[in-house]
């Protein structure tokens, strides 16, 4: 790709609080799930970077965990910091909300924002959930008065509504540079990790309300494989749990669940890594993970 004289690039960090879109807002951009979804909120755990490159720019995102004001536990705190980190270093920052409520902890990411020296971009996302639709425009110009955002943006994630706008605004803010990253390259994260979070992602939306909040995947083997007919990849990965009494929650009746959530784990592994997927999968106990910096360190956490 020959680079424009005039190329932009930089670092958007995308936050909000908890659950209001901020993975499948950048997953609709990229045009690939780089990070996982799921109704429950703080689904995302890490800092993922997702890259956009067009010939004109080249849009780095940090996807990051919601911010949330229960930090009670070291893991929390641990997300609560990875978010906070990606504003320091951001160019542009995308604040994501619900267009369809307002919650205190929006207020909490707003101070956060405030303290920021990068133009801010209000995302409103989930406005096709917002009826009748003549209320948005006072959703909007309530949000004008939160803060002085740079921009106002109405989406829909889960549709695509509007994106393109989105995106042809934020390539505005961005400073001239030359890319970070090749053009082909779409995420910093390898591929056993994203391995390991569609594990976790399956976890969560066929355990509901039973997901224990203590619990983790950890890849233990990803080698390729090929022969004449096939060429696969062989994973094996650990779920951990907390506690005992979660490993019976996650294995499930005559280890029912675990078939479950092996199998669809693996159909999108495959679909992702553009291979076949070998899967097995064996629940483990590691007691308070959440809360000990080391364990935390031993399966993939960033800690200080």
């Amino acid at each position: 790709m020959s680079i424009a004289t005039d190329y932009r690039c930089g670092f958007v960090a995308v936050v909000g609080r908890p659950n209001v879109g901020k993975s499948t807002l950048i997953n609709a951009i990229v045009g690939r799930k780089i990070s996982i979804v799921s109704p429950k909120p703080q689904t995302t755990r890490h800092r993922i970077l997702a890259v956009h490159t067009t010939d004109t720019h080249q849009f780095v995102f940090v996807d990051t965990p919601g911010l949330h004001r229960k930090a009670g536990r070291t893991m929390n705190r641990l997300m609560n910091r990875a978010a906070t980190n990606a504003l320091a270093d951001a160019e542009v920052i995308l604040f994501v909300s619900d267009a369809t409520r307002w919650h205190v902890e929006d207020d909490d990411v707003l101070k956060r924002i405030a303290d920021c020296g990068a133009p801010a971009i209000a995302v409103m996302n989930k406005i096709d959930l917002v009826h009748p639709k003549s209320e948005l425009l006072g959703r909007i110009a309530a949000m004008a008065e939160r803060h002085p955002f740079a921009e106002i943006v109405p989406v829909s994630a889960r549709r695509k509504d509007n994106l393109p706008s989105l995106v042809d605004t934020l390539a505005t803010y961005l400073p001239q540079s030359p890319p970070l990253f090749p053009d082909d390259m779409l995420t910093d994260k390898s591929e056993q990790f994203l391995a390991a979070e569609l594990v976790r992602e399956k976890l969560t939306i066929l355990l509901r309300d039973e997901l224990p909040y203590g619990i983790t995947v950890q890849i233990e083997r990803f080698e390729p494989e090929s022969d004449a007919d096939d060429a696969r990849v062989v994973i094996h990965a650990v779920i951990w749990v907390e506690r005992a009494s979660q490993k019976g929650i996650v294995i499930g009746k005559g280890g029912d669940m675990l078939k479950q959530v092996g199998r669809a784990a693996r159909m999108d592994i495959a679909k992702q890594l553009g291979r076949s997927a070998h899967l097995e999968l064996w629940v483990k106990v590691r007691e308070n993970w959440a809360d000990s910096e080391k364990d935390l360190r031993s399966l993939g956490f960033e800690t200080p």
